[in-house]
Order: C-alpha cells, then structure tokens, then sequence
C-alpha cells in the first residue's frame, strides 16, 4: 500500500484530501478546492455514462446540488463542499465520464471552487473518519 492512501475493503482513500459524508473529496490549493468523487462512491455507481457540472462563475453554497453523474445503475447529485465561486469545471468529462471511474482522484476531478471561507474545511472528514464511515456503510468493524 502507498504511503499516500489507506484502502479498505478494495476502496482507495488519498490521504492528501478532505472528504464529505457525501462521498465528495476536496484538495485545497492557494485557496482554491479542487472537487471529485471518490472511489467509493464510483465504484458504487458503476458504469458513468454522463455528467452534469456547474457554469463556470456560478457561486455555490456549502450542501447545495451543484453537479449530476448519470451510470448505467443510477443517477447521483454532486454537492459543494465549501462555498465560494466554480472557477473551471474539467470539461473533458462531457466526452469521457468514464474518467470518474478510472481516476476519480486524478483526471477524474470535477470542478474548482475559490473558497469563500476557509473554515468551512474544518467541517470536512478528514481521511481517516472517511475510511470509518466507508467501514459503517459497508457494515465492516
């Protein structure tokens, strides 16, 4: 195993990210968060087939529904884990959804926002709480 991610049941959590009980993660760079999903919440989704994601400019509240992924299983809402503004949205995925499953931590990421109040992170889980709550939902001790 890498010294950057734990992995629990066959699901990779990064260690470098924050994490939502919404299985969104964050990284934050020169105040701006980068937003994904996470392996977890891939793998439970199966095959993407489409996404929805945010106009660049739009400002968004920490809990909104800001994005939308489409599988062949189901259909999931994408929330905003902080506030702020969407300063880029990774257009690739418009033509590769399939992007989320292959890495969702890397190529796979969805939008950026510019933080509009850093201490909103501390509401986020971090890695290891993450891993707990995949551990509970998987019904893992």
């Amino acid at each position: 195993m890498a010294d950057g991610e734990i992995r629990v049941d066959g699901y990779i959590v990064l260690r470098d990210r924050l994490y939502t009980e919404s299985d969104e993660w964050v990284k934050v760079e020169d105040g701006v968060a980068t937003v994904g999903i996470t392996d977890y919440a891939q793998k439970k989704l199966r095959d993407i087939v489409g996404v929805e994601l945010p106009e660049p400019g739009r400002r968004v509240k920490r809990g909104e529904t800001v994005a939308a992924i489409e599988s062949i299983k189901a259909a999931a809402d994408v929330y905003a884990p902080v506030s702020g503004e969407v300063v880029e949205v990774n257009e690739r995925l418009y033509d590769e959804p399939e992007l989320l499953n292959r890495d969702p931590y890397g190529e796979g990421w969805m939008f950026r926002i510019k933080l509009e109040d850093p201490s909103e992170l501390e509401s986020l889980l971090p890695p290891e709480k993450y891993v707990e709550r995949i551990k509970r939902e998987e019904g893992l001790s």
